[in-house]
């Protein structure tokens, strides 16, 4: 079963380096409660929001919504030392680095302490928990265009 690797949990702790937040292209696709929760934040209606701070992005053949980057691949709400809207981070950014596509197997998680100093270090995250945050994931997904 492929969750077996982690039945007994996972360690993480984020050691703000911000490396999944900055420094190279990449994506944060919203859910529609992302996109209306970071609107509400904000204080914007949900089309300023879009136009602010959004883009259409054009992947595996599906237009979604993503955030901007800035021209050095920062996430547009990264600004001193960390992220402007914290407590209304999107659902990509709040369940990192329990994605599915992490979860397959060991070794693919594993692979990712070359990327994030935290996997594998600090907090143990119980079986019970990471299959809640995937199933918080499943159960928003991004917002197809």
């Amino acid at each position: 079963m492929e969750t077996e690797f982690y039945r007994n949990g996972l360690r993480f702790s984020c050691v703000r380096c911000s490396r999944c937040c900055r420094h190279e292209p990449g994506y944060v696709f919203l859910s529609m409660d992302d996109l209306k929760e970071i609107a509400r934040f904000l204080g914007l209606d949900i089309s300023e929001t879009v136009d602010r701070y959004c883009r259409d992005v054009h992947i595996n053949g599906f237009r979604r919504l993503s955030l901007k980057e800035k021209p050095n691949f920062d996430c547009i709400f990264w600004e001193n030392g960390g992220c402007s809207i914290y407590r209304a981070r999107p659902i990509q950014c709040r369940t990192y680095p329990f994605w599915e596509e992490y979860l397959g197997d060991e070794e693919t998680w594993r692979s990712l302490e070359l990327s994030c100093p935290g996997v594998n270090k600090g907090r143990l995250y119980t079986f019970e928990e990471i299959e809640e945050l995937r199933r918080i994931r499943r159960e928003h997904p991004p917002i197809v265009l």
